[in-house]
């Protein structure tokens, strides 16, 4: 069964919602933004360039030129034309001095300036076997974030978040049978001391930008959204990163996305790291050798360097290439395509393929084989294609992934998740090679408030013995997802409540506890609360 905090009810949970609910709501403003694909699975992220909506109000100097200006207009009028003119006159002699004003960097600081707020409550809990451990986490955050209007192009983003722990399992034991420690839950507070799990705190916005016309410059602490680099946003915080990001729409039918990070801060941690300190927070799994790998701590890397390019061939079809260049340890290549033909006025094609080449550079990080991250002999071809049909507010995918035996297809967790067309929640292909994988894929829409997706996928992988093809020593297995969102509107809008509920089995005979622990034949489940504001 799952466990669940004794003080965890029905009358607990409505409290909980109304509780956060409770705040007076402001309308935000988003601007329409160029079309991006970033991950099949997660609708095609699309990435938001949102500029300050400005509500302009007349100041003393304005009312008193209207006050005077008007009776005069009305008593010496002579016409309706004239009485127009001085109409239009008093009108454009407002907007002038509005103008001057909301130019201003006090303008910027107060009235153009938006602040945010975030709530979010998360219960999640893993059903393992009846031999080995269950866990569970009830964790509650918030965050505010600040930024200041538009001034002479330039704008400047702070805001960080905090979490508690409202009840969980000791993170700190390992299972007694098999000596594993927890997998999931574990994120929900601090990767890095799965001892701290109260006043954890994290600066995650600290950012100014420049902005012409349609493209945006930000350096700083960010947050981006690439096919790789990513939120990964299944935890209490998503993974934040700092550098140098620039994405340009002002050229027809493209977008150009570049930039260089050098520092990160994981999913699940509060520290900002090196980028090549941050490879291994995460669990590091073993050498091709088979030997314990040993790279956290031990490679060399003064950042990564990105580049994309989205081109829309027409408007229901898209091309995008991703490099992602990672000094001194690998380099990774993405070609994409997808593409939406209409059948009729409420029914589509959908179709996409994708194909990722991966390298080492010099010697993957570290001259000693048992240190590096990326085996230099090793190659990593991956191909992924999609099938689908949309009717209404119905979408049903059919989903291909072939990672070649060249080698293991490799990408830091740390950093984001893999843009494969197969991915599931809560599972994985990276660390592996000589995959076969299929998925089905069922989503429906209501009202653009409820969502729903169902999915079921096999992933045929090499056995957890061919170290050199299975990093994590993974057994093949059957995935089914369900996953519910709901966004509610009028007093409690902006609230928004997730139900991911995941089930993975065994499909293939295993003769050890240590293979089948948080990894396969094990229910999981999440229910979130988010309130923004």
């Amino acid at each position: 069964m799952f466990l669940l905090p004794p003080f965890l009810t029905p009358q607990v949970v409505e409290n909980s919602i109304i509780a956060t609910s409770c705040i007076n709501q402001q309308p935000i403003v988003k601007t329409p933004s160029f079309p991006h694909l970033t991950s099949p699975t997660d609708h095609r992220e699309k990435s938001i360039i949102a500029a300050s909506c400005i509500n302009q109000q007349p100041n003393v100097k304005t009312l008193l030129l209207l006050f005077l200006l008007w009776p005069c207009s009305s008593a010496f009028a002579q016409s309706d034309s004239l009485k127009d003119s001085a109409v239009n006159q008093n009108q454009e002699l407002s907007n002038s001095v509005n103008h001057k004003d909301s130019l201003s960097l006090a303008y910027a600081l107060k009235k153009g300036s938006k602040v945010s707020l975030h709530l979010r409550l998360y219960y999640m809990t893993t059903n393992n076997e009846k031999e080995l451990s269950d866990y569970y986490a009830y964790a509650f955050g918030g965050g505010l974030k600040y930024q200041t209007g538009v001034y002479r192009g330039f704008q400047f983003t702070v805001g960080g978040f905090f979490l508690w722990n409202l009840a969980s399992s000791d993170l700190t034991k390992p299972d007694p049978s098999t000596g594993i420690y927890n997998r999931y839950e574990v994120g929900q507070f601090d990767m890095e001391d799965f001892s701290k799990k109260n006043n954890i705190d994290r600066l995650e916005d600290f950012n100014l930008s420049y902005r012409l016309k349609k493209s945006i410059v930000t350096v700083g602490k960010q947050n981006i959204n690439t096919p790789f680099i990513n939120p990964q946003d299944g935890r209490m915080r998503p993974t934040g990163e700092q550098g140098l990001w620039l994405d340009v729409q002002d050229i027809p039918r493209t977008r150009i996305q570049a930039g260089w990070l050098n520092k990160i801060s994981p999913r699940g941690t509060t520290r900002w790291l090196d980028m090549d300190q941050s490879i291994g927070i995460y669990s590091a799994g073993l050498n091709t050798d088979g030997k314990k790998s040993n790279y956290k701590g031990n490679l060399q890397s003064k950042g990564v360097a990105l580049l994309g390019l989205t081109y829309q061939l027409k408007p229901t079809w898209t091309l995008q290439a991703w490099e992602y260049y990672t000094d001194n340890i690998f380099n990774s290549f993405l070609l994409q395509s997808d593409a939406t033909f209409k059948l009729g006025s409420s029914s589509a094609l959908i179709a996409g393929v994708q194909y990722t080449y991966q390298h080492a550079i010099r010697n993957g990080g570290n001259d000693s084989i048992s240190k590096t991250y990326f085996d230099p002999k090793q190659t990593s071809n991956v191909l992924s294609g999609r099938l689908g049909f949309q009717v209404k507010g119905s979408r049903f995918l059919f989903n291909y992934t072939r990672i070649t035996a060249d080698g293991r297809f490799l990408f830091p967790r740390e950093w984001g998740r893999e843009p494969m067309y197969t991915f599931m929640k809560r599972e994985r292909n990276e660390g592996l090679g000589d995959v076969n994988a299929f998925s089905f894929s069922f989503f429906r829409e209501w009202q653009e408030k409820i969502t729903m997706e169902l999915g079921y996928g096999y992933y045929d992988l090499p056995g957890a013995t061919r170290v050199a093809l299975n990093k994590y020593a993974m057994p093949s297995y059957h995935q089914l997802l369900l996953d519910l969102n709901y966004s509610l509107d009028g007093f409690l809008k902006g609230l928004q409540l997730e139900f991911l509920y995941t089930y993975k089995l065994q499909a293939e005979e295993i003769t050890t506890a240590r293979l089948v622990i948080n990894k396969v034949n094990m229910h999981h489940l999440n229910f979130i609360i988010n309130y923004r504001l």
